[in-house]
């Protein structure tokens, strides 16, 4: 069942929606939800967080008790509490699937709400989005960089606290991660759990040996044995002894795990070693503080490794731990009800007018070469990413399964340009604007310059 939310705002969202509720009650207004620019060393980002704000929307109202805690700050008034008592979201709210790459300045949700009820969600929008976006983004560099081996995360003990744990085990897993280590998770969304062994576990035992052998014994069908707690070499050998004794009784060891030092060399003498022994099968796993960079120069440099462990700079987004995700109100009703485009003019922070559609441009191999931004109504032959999810709030979009959404990712980024994908891209994928949004921006210009007070 899902949280009641409501109360998961910034105050001047309340503050802002009892001055709406005294002036501009009846105003109806749109808003889209962009990232201004693309982090550093980033030249695409993947959508995510749709379905957390589908379930928010759908359970948004103030309980008896979130009404009683805001009459207690001594702030609103009581007819404008009464208001927020009976409110239910009553918008239409448009969105990129789950998955879907995008890039700066494009919309990622567009609301047309209640000026009041648009502004109530903003916070809630933002958080969401912000940090989804953020890993699922970053992951999918890492399953780019792995090149098709396995990339598990293991970044549970390093996120910002439990919700961001479940979000970044779903997140990861959604652009292409094999699995989690986190439990919980893998309960939830039906994601596939793996771990190994601790340190602290070969160092309880009064020998290395000792510990492969029970863990060997209690999980002989699933053991991956953690090698370099000690002296590495030797610790591949007794792996190799118990990789062994494993096969005499019709078992295999699953594989060894890597979590420190060179690990390009280590794993070259570990799969020569094995391979040895008679135990090719056995998979080389390497973690420690890995990312995309380090998974590429790994592998570049002759790494023998067939999967990787990716915690802490994966979960954190460590080289770029936010998004510039912004949320702008770009048309607003008048009197008549009629919708007035309207755009900030700030230096620096522009943003665009209108009810806006994006729209993806493919050639006739099907490869994606441009997208273009443009006014709702205009007449682009090409596939819209918006999609209407919320009508007149009600939900109208049935949502896709993760194993749905994992593959619609996959797909998608096989139609982008090869250099977009690349570790240090420097490509900047074409985001064109529409000749009406173009005219509209100058003529909006113009006219706002000229009537500030």
């Amino acid at each position: 069942m899902q949280r009641c939310l409501s109360l998961l705002v910034d105050l001047y969202e309340l503050t802002m929606a009892e001055c709406y509720f005294r002036y501009k009650k009846d105003t109806q207004a749109s808003f889209d939800l962009f990232v201004r620019e693309l982090p550093q060393n980033r030249s695409y980002l993947i959508a995510a967080g749709l379905e957390d704000i589908l379930n928010y929307i759908r359970s948004l109202s103030f309980s008896n008790e979130d009404i009683a805690y805001l009459e207690e700050l001594k702030i609103f008034s009581s007819d404008f509490l009464e208001f927020l008592s009976t409110l239910k979201f009553s918008g239409d709210i448009w969105a990129m699937p789950e998955g879907e790459g995008f890039f700066p300045n494009e919309p990622v949700i567009r609301v047309t709400a209640p000026i009041i009820q648009a502004q109530l969600i903003e916070s809630f929008l933002l958080n969401t989005i912000n940090l989804q976006t953020m890993i699922a983004s970053k992951a999918s560099r890492v399953v780019q960089a792995a090149g098709g081996k396995a990339v598990y995360d293991f970044a549970l003990r390093r996120t910002h606290g439990q919700d961001a744990g479940i979000k970044v085990a779903r997140s990861s897993y959604m652009v292409g991660f094999a699995g989690t280590s986190n439990v919980l998770a893998g309960k939830i969304f039906k994601i596939p759990i793996a771990g190994t062994m601790a340190h602290s576990f070969v160092m309880s035992f009064k020998n290395e040996l000792d510990s492969f052998l029970a863990y060997s014994r209690t999980f002989p069908g699933k053991t991956i044995l953690l090698v370099d707690t000690y002296d590495v070499k030797k610790a591949i050998q007794n792996a190799i002894q118990v990789g062994l004794k494993l096969k005499e009784k019709g078992f295999r060891l699953l594989g060894i795990r890597l979590d420190s030092g060179d690990i390009v060399s280590l794993s070259k003498l570990a799969r020569k070693m094995l391979n040895r022994a008679g135990l090719g099968y056995v998979e080389i796993f390497a973690s420690g503080n890995l990312d995309e960079f380090r998974i590429k120069d790994i592998l570049k440099s002759g790494g023998c490794c067939d999967s990787f462990g990716v915690g802490t700079h994966m979960g954190s987004s460590i080289d770029a731990p936010a998004l510039d995700a912004i949320y702008k109100l770009c048309e607003v009703s008048d009197e008549n009800g009629e919708f007035l485009p309207t755009m900030k003019l700030s230096k620096g922070k522009v943003t665009y007018p209108g009810r806006k559609q994006v729209f993806r441009i493919e050639d006739k191999r099907g490869k994606y070469i441009r997208d273009v931004l443009a006014l709702e109504k205009e007449k682009i032959d090409d596939r819209p990413l918006l999609l209407k999810v919320v009508d007149k709030g009600k939900q109208v979009y049935e949502l896709p399964s993760l194993e749905e959404i994992r593959k619609y990712v996959l797909r998608g980024l096989m139609k982008f340009p090869g250099p977009l994908k690349e570790v240090s891209a420097k490509y900047r994928y074409p985001v064109l604007i529409s000749p009406g949004l173009k005219k509209l921006i100058q003529k909006l210009s113009r006219r706002l310059s000229r009537g500030q007070c």
